[in-house]
Protein backbone atom coordinates (compact mmCIF):
# COMPACT_ATOMS: atom_id res chain seq x y z
CA UNK A 1 0.00 0.00 0.00
CA UNK A 2 1.16 3.51 -0.47
CA UNK A 3 1.02 6.15 2.18
CA UNK A 4 1.88 9.84 1.86
CA UNK A 5 4.31 10.56 5.16
CA UNK A 6 5.64 14.15 5.58
CA UNK A 7 4.39 14.62 2.14
CA UNK A 8 6.81 11.99 0.59
CA UNK A 9 4.74 8.87 -0.76
CA UNK A 10 6.18 5.75 -0.10
CA UNK A 11 4.68 2.19 -0.22
CA UNK A 12 4.69 -0.61 2.37
CA UNK A 13 3.60 -4.23 2.44
CA UNK A 14 0.06 -4.50 4.27
CA UNK A 15 -1.13 -5.12 7.11
CA UNK A 16 0.43 -2.10 8.75
CA UNK A 17 -0.44 -0.30 12.11
CA UNK A 18 0.95 2.56 13.28
CA UNK A 19 3.34 1.01 15.89
CA UNK A 20 5.16 -1.14 12.94
CA UNK A 21 5.50 2.18 10.37
CA UNK A 22 7.25 3.87 13.42
CA UNK A 23 9.19 0.38 14.38
CA UNK A 24 10.00 -0.29 10.35
CA UNK A 25 11.57 3.59 9.52
CA UNK A 26 13.08 3.88 12.63
CA UNK A 27 11.32 6.30 14.81
CA UNK A 28 10.91 5.81 18.77
CA UNK A 29 6.69 5.93 19.26
CA UNK A 30 7.58 8.23 22.62
CA UNK A 31 9.62 10.48 21.01
CA UNK A 32 6.82 11.55 18.11
CA UNK A 33 3.11 12.60 17.57
CA UNK A 34 1.31 11.19 14.80
CA UNK A 35 -1.82 12.46 12.96
CA UNK A 36 -3.22 10.41 10.40
CA UNK A 37 -5.60 12.47 7.63
CA UNK A 38 -5.77 14.87 9.92
CA UNK A 39 -6.82 13.39 13.07
CA UNK A 40 -4.42 13.14 15.90
CA UNK A 41 -3.53 8.86 16.71
CA UNK A 42 -3.06 8.74 20.44
CA UNK A 43 -0.11 7.02 21.56
CA UNK A 44 -2.54 4.20 23.37
CA UNK A 45 -3.82 3.31 20.01
CA UNK A 46 -0.47 2.74 17.77
CA UNK A 47 -0.05 -0.94 18.26
CA UNK A 48 -4.18 -1.55 16.92
CA UNK A 49 -4.55 1.48 14.40
CA UNK A 50 -4.26 -0.09 11.11
CA UNK A 51 -3.27 2.02 8.09
CA UNK A 52 -5.02 2.06 4.95
CA UNK A 53 -3.86 2.76 1.46
CA UNK A 54 -3.57 6.26 0.47
CA UNK A 55 -3.91 7.06 4.24
CA UNK A 56 -1.86 10.46 4.82
CA UNK A 57 0.61 11.11 7.60
CA UNK A 58 2.28 13.73 9.84
CA UNK A 59 4.94 12.60 12.23
CA UNK A 60 6.17 15.65 14.53
CA UNK A 61 8.82 16.17 17.06
CA UNK A 62 10.16 19.33 18.86
CA UNK A 63 13.01 20.70 17.77
CA UNK A 64 12.74 22.77 21.34
CA UNK A 65 11.36 21.44 24.94
CA UNK A 66 10.33 20.87 28.50
CA UNK A 67 8.50 18.80 30.78
CA UNK A 68 4.84 19.71 32.54
CA UNK A 69 4.96 21.08 35.97
CA UNK A 70 7.40 22.59 38.25
CA UNK A 71 11.27 22.87 36.72
CA UNK A 72 14.04 22.17 38.77
CA UNK A 73 16.15 25.29 40.05
CA UNK A 74 19.11 25.35 37.72
CA UNK A 75 21.03 28.81 39.38
CA UNK A 76 21.88 29.16 42.55
CA UNK A 77 21.79 32.62 42.55
CA UNK A 78 18.40 33.00 42.04
CA UNK A 79 16.11 34.78 44.76
CA UNK A 80 13.89 31.94 45.75
CA UNK A 81 11.31 34.21 47.48
CA UNK A 82 10.59 36.17 44.26
CA UNK A 83 9.49 33.12 41.94
CA UNK A 84 7.83 33.89 38.56
CA UNK A 85 4.34 32.17 38.74
CA UNK A 86 2.75 31.05 35.22
CA UNK A 87 -0.89 28.39 35.54
CA UNK A 88 0.40 27.49 38.81
CA UNK A 89 3.89 26.54 37.82
CA UNK A 90 6.99 27.89 39.22
CA UNK A 91 9.78 29.05 38.19
CA UNK A 92 12.82 30.77 40.16
CA UNK A 93 14.54 32.10 36.79
CA UNK A 94 12.54 35.11 34.68
CA UNK A 95 14.27 34.15 31.19
CA UNK A 96 13.18 31.93 28.68
CA UNK A 97 14.89 31.33 25.78
CA UNK A 98 14.22 29.39 22.56
CA UNK A 99 15.77 26.83 20.76
CA UNK A 100 16.14 28.35 17.32
CA UNK A 101 18.88 29.84 14.85
CA UNK A 102 21.42 28.10 16.81
CA UNK A 103 24.24 26.36 15.42
CA UNK A 104 23.70 23.09 16.97
CA UNK A 105 22.23 21.90 19.73
CA UNK A 106 25.62 21.55 21.98
CA UNK A 107 25.39 25.50 21.77
CA UNK A 108 22.40 25.98 22.87
CA UNK A 109 22.59 23.86 25.51
CA UNK A 110 25.45 25.71 27.12
CA UNK A 111 23.71 28.46 26.30
CA UNK A 112 20.56 27.22 28.17
CA UNK A 113 22.84 26.39 31.16
CA UNK A 114 25.03 29.85 31.11
CA UNK A 115 22.03 31.49 31.09
CA UNK A 116 19.86 29.88 34.22
CA UNK A 117 16.84 29.30 32.63
CA UNK A 118 14.21 27.03 33.37
CA UNK A 119 12.12 26.83 30.69
CA UNK A 120 12.50 27.00 26.63
CA UNK A 121 10.12 27.46 23.62
CA UNK A 122 10.06 25.01 21.15
CA UNK A 123 9.06 24.70 17.56
CA UNK A 124 6.93 21.64 16.24
CA UNK A 125 8.07 20.19 13.30
CA UNK A 126 8.63 17.49 10.93
CA UNK A 127 10.43 14.77 11.55
CA UNK A 128 13.38 13.15 9.09
CA UNK A 129 11.92 9.88 8.01
CA UNK A 130 15.03 9.23 5.76
CA UNK A 131 17.35 10.29 8.65
CA UNK A 132 15.61 8.87 12.03
CA UNK A 133 19.17 9.24 13.58
CA UNK A 134 19.45 12.69 13.34
CA UNK A 135 20.09 14.38 16.34
CA UNK A 136 17.32 15.72 18.89
CA UNK A 137 16.77 18.34 20.59
CA UNK A 138 15.36 16.26 23.71
CA UNK A 139 18.97 14.36 23.75
CA UNK A 140 20.68 17.50 24.49
CA UNK A 141 18.31 19.28 26.61
CA UNK A 142 16.82 17.08 28.78
CA UNK A 143 12.98 17.36 29.35
CA UNK A 144 13.73 16.72 33.43
CA UNK A 145 15.60 19.68 33.63
CA UNK A 146 13.57 22.10 31.04
CA UNK A 147 10.05 23.21 30.78
CA UNK A 148 9.43 22.31 27.32
CA UNK A 149 7.26 25.14 26.06
CA UNK A 150 5.36 24.53 22.78
CA UNK A 151 5.39 27.08 20.16
CA UNK A 152 3.07 27.77 17.00
CA UNK A 153 6.31 29.97 15.29
CA UNK A 154 5.77 30.27 11.63
CA UNK A 155 1.93 29.36 11.49
CA UNK A 156 0.18 32.36 10.26
CA UNK A 157 -3.63 30.53 10.47
CA UNK A 158 -5.61 29.72 13.09
CA UNK A 159 -6.19 26.28 12.00
CA UNK A 160 -2.31 26.03 11.69
CA UNK A 161 -1.89 27.04 15.10
CA UNK A 162 -4.61 24.73 16.74
CA UNK A 163 -3.53 21.71 14.43
CA UNK A 164 0.02 22.46 16.07
CA UNK A 165 -0.54 22.61 19.87
CA UNK A 166 -2.78 19.55 19.77
CA UNK A 167 -0.21 17.60 18.12
CA UNK A 168 2.31 18.80 20.77
CA UNK A 169 0.43 18.13 23.67
CA UNK A 170 -0.39 14.60 21.90
CA UNK A 171 3.53 14.05 21.27
CA UNK A 172 4.94 15.24 25.53
CA UNK A 173 1.43 16.10 27.54
CA UNK A 174 2.09 19.44 27.55
CA UNK A 175 -0.48 21.85 28.09
CA UNK A 176 1.52 25.23 29.41
CA UNK A 177 1.80 26.38 25.31
CA UNK A 178 2.98 30.12 23.81
CA UNK A 179 0.41 30.94 20.40
CA UNK A 180 1.58 32.81 18.16
CA UNK A 181 -0.72 33.45 14.91
CA UNK A 182 1.46 35.51 12.74
CA UNK A 183 -0.16 38.23 10.27
CA UNK A 184 2.28 38.54 7.36
CA UNK A 185 5.95 37.61 6.95
CA UNK A 186 7.83 41.09 6.53
CA UNK A 187 6.73 42.25 10.55
CA UNK A 188 5.77 39.12 11.83
CA UNK A 189 3.30 41.13 13.66
CA UNK A 190 0.66 38.79 15.18
CA UNK A 191 -3.00 38.47 13.73
CA UNK A 192 -4.49 39.93 17.12
CA UNK A 193 -8.32 38.88 16.08
CA UNK A 194 -7.66 35.58 15.43
CA UNK A 195 -4.89 35.00 18.62
CA UNK A 196 -8.19 36.05 20.80
CA UNK A 197 -10.33 33.30 18.36
CA UNK A 198 -7.77 30.59 19.89
CA UNK A 199 -6.97 31.68 22.78
CA UNK A 200 -10.52 31.14 23.92
CA UNK A 201 -10.49 27.90 21.91
CA UNK A 202 -7.52 26.56 23.51
CA UNK A 203 -8.46 27.59 27.07
CA UNK A 204 -11.90 26.00 26.51
CA UNK A 205 -9.68 22.69 25.70
CA UNK A 206 -7.69 22.88 28.76
CA UNK A 207 -4.68 23.96 27.17
CA UNK A 208 -2.55 27.14 29.45
CA UNK A 209 -1.79 29.91 27.25
CA UNK A 210 0.65 32.13 26.66
CA UNK A 211 0.32 34.44 24.32
CA UNK A 212 1.98 36.49 21.55
CA UNK A 213 0.61 39.69 20.90
CA UNK A 214 0.94 43.39 20.32
CA UNK A 215 1.68 46.27 23.01
CA UNK A 216 -1.85 47.13 22.56
CA UNK A 217 -3.68 47.55 26.03
CA UNK A 218 -7.12 47.26 25.18
CA UNK A 219 -6.52 43.76 23.36
CA UNK A 220 -3.88 42.62 26.14
CA UNK A 221 -7.02 43.17 28.25
CA UNK A 222 -9.42 41.21 26.28
CA UNK A 223 -6.73 38.51 26.21
CA UNK A 224 -6.62 38.04 30.05
CA UNK A 225 -10.21 37.83 29.90
CA UNK A 226 -10.41 35.22 27.29
CA UNK A 227 -8.18 33.06 29.56
CA UNK A 228 -4.75 33.50 28.71
CA UNK A 229 -1.78 32.52 31.09
CA UNK A 230 0.65 34.73 30.51
CA UNK A 231 0.15 37.96 28.08
CA UNK A 232 3.69 38.38 25.70
CA UNK A 233 3.38 41.58 24.35
CA UNK A 234 6.29 42.49 21.85
CA UNK A 235 8.81 45.00 22.44
CA UNK A 236 9.92 45.18 18.42
CA UNK A 237 9.34 43.10 16.01
CA UNK A 238 10.36 39.76 15.99
CA UNK A 239 14.41 38.78 15.39
CA UNK A 240 14.92 42.85 15.30
CA UNK A 241 16.71 43.62 18.40
CA UNK A 242 15.42 47.12 18.37
CA UNK A 243 14.59 46.93 21.92
CA UNK A 244 11.70 48.19 23.52
CA UNK A 245 10.25 50.29 20.96
CA UNK A 246 6.84 51.61 23.38
CA UNK A 247 7.69 51.53 26.71
CA UNK A 248 4.72 53.77 27.67
CA UNK A 249 2.34 50.87 26.59
CA UNK A 250 4.04 48.17 28.18
CA UNK A 251 4.17 49.77 31.40
CA UNK A 252 0.30 50.44 30.99
CA UNK A 253 -0.03 47.32 30.30
CA UNK A 254 2.00 45.35 33.21
CA UNK A 255 -0.54 47.79 35.36
CA UNK A 256 -3.71 46.39 34.24
CA UNK A 257 -2.48 42.65 34.31
CA UNK A 258 -3.23 40.22 36.99
CA UNK A 259 -1.65 37.44 35.27
CA UNK A 260 2.50 37.51 34.37
CA UNK A 261 3.34 39.82 31.52
CA UNK A 262 6.36 38.93 29.57
CA UNK A 263 7.90 40.88 26.94
CA UNK A 264 8.47 38.54 23.59
CA UNK A 265 10.47 39.54 20.50
CA UNK A 266 12.83 42.55 19.82
CA UNK A 267 15.29 41.72 23.18
CA UNK A 268 18.76 42.58 21.20
CA UNK A 269 20.96 43.25 23.85
CA UNK A 270 21.48 42.92 27.72
CA UNK A 271 20.33 46.38 28.23
CA UNK A 272 16.99 45.35 26.85
CA UNK A 273 16.18 42.62 28.67
CA UNK A 274 17.16 45.29 31.69
CA UNK A 275 14.43 48.06 30.70
CA UNK A 276 12.08 45.59 29.88
CA UNK A 277 12.42 44.28 34.21
CA UNK A 278 12.68 47.74 35.01
CA UNK A 279 8.91 48.62 33.57
CA UNK A 280 7.25 45.81 35.97
CA UNK A 281 7.54 42.52 33.20
CA UNK A 282 7.62 39.41 35.20
CA UNK A 283 9.45 37.87 32.37
CA UNK A 284 11.74 37.64 29.58
CA UNK A 285 11.49 35.56 26.46
CA UNK A 286 14.39 36.13 23.73
CA UNK A 287 15.75 33.76 21.13
CA UNK A 288 18.16 35.75 18.47
CA UNK A 289 19.89 37.80 20.95
CA UNK A 290 21.78 34.96 22.32
CA UNK A 291 21.32 33.18 19.48
CA UNK A 292 22.83 35.10 16.72
CA UNK A 293 25.48 36.95 19.27
CA UNK A 294 29.18 36.82 18.53
CA UNK A 295 29.48 34.95 21.84
CA UNK A 296 25.93 32.91 22.15
CA UNK A 297 27.32 31.85 25.83
CA UNK A 298 29.02 35.02 27.37
CA UNK A 299 25.10 37.18 25.87
CA UNK A 300 23.62 34.37 27.54
CA UNK A 301 25.04 35.12 30.88
CA UNK A 302 24.67 38.93 30.27
CA UNK A 303 21.03 38.34 29.84
CA UNK A 304 20.72 36.26 33.04
CA UNK A 305 22.48 39.47 35.08
CA UNK A 306 20.68 41.68 33.31
CA UNK A 307 17.02 40.49 34.00
CA UNK A 308 18.01 39.80 37.74
CA UNK A 309 19.22 43.37 37.86
CA UNK A 310 16.08 44.95 35.77
CA UNK A 311 14.10 42.84 38.39
CA UNK A 312 15.96 43.73 41.65
CA UNK A 313 15.57 47.81 40.30
CA UNK A 314 11.94 47.75 39.72
CA UNK A 315 11.14 46.06 43.14
CA UNK A 316 13.38 48.90 44.72
CA UNK A 317 11.89 51.91 43.36
CA UNK A 318 13.87 54.02 41.31
CA UNK A 319 14.76 57.28 42.41
CA UNK A 320 12.02 60.14 41.34
CA UNK A 321 13.12 62.30 37.97
CA UNK A 322 14.01 65.67 38.69
CA UNK A 323 14.30 68.86 36.24
CA UNK A 324 17.16 70.11 37.86
CA UNK A 325 20.40 68.98 39.79
CA UNK A 326 19.98 67.85 43.26
CA UNK A 327 23.56 67.59 45.32
CA UNK A 328 24.37 64.58 47.44
CA UNK A 329 26.11 66.43 50.03
CA UNK A 330 24.17 69.25 51.71
CA UNK A 331 25.14 72.78 50.58
CA UNK A 332 24.69 74.18 53.99
CA UNK A 333 28.05 74.25 56.16
CA UNK A 334 30.48 74.75 53.40
CA UNK A 335 33.39 75.87 54.35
Amino acid sequence: MRLTINGEERDFDAPLTVEQLLGRIGIEGQKVAVERNLKIVPKSNYASAGLNDGDKLEIVHFIGGGAPGSAGNTDPDSNMDDPLVIADRTFHSRLIIGTGKYKDYETNRLAAEAAGVEMITVAVRRVNIYDPDQPMLMDYLDPEKYTYLPNTAGCFTTEDALRTLRLAREAGGWDLVKLEILGEQKTLYPQIVETLAATKILTKEGFKVMVYCTDDPIMCKRLEDAGAAAIMPLGAPIGSGLGIQNPVNIRIIVEQTEVPVIIDAGVGTASDAAIAMELGCDGVLLNAAVAEAKYPILMAKAMKHAVKAGRRAYLAGRMPRKQFADPSSPLAGLI
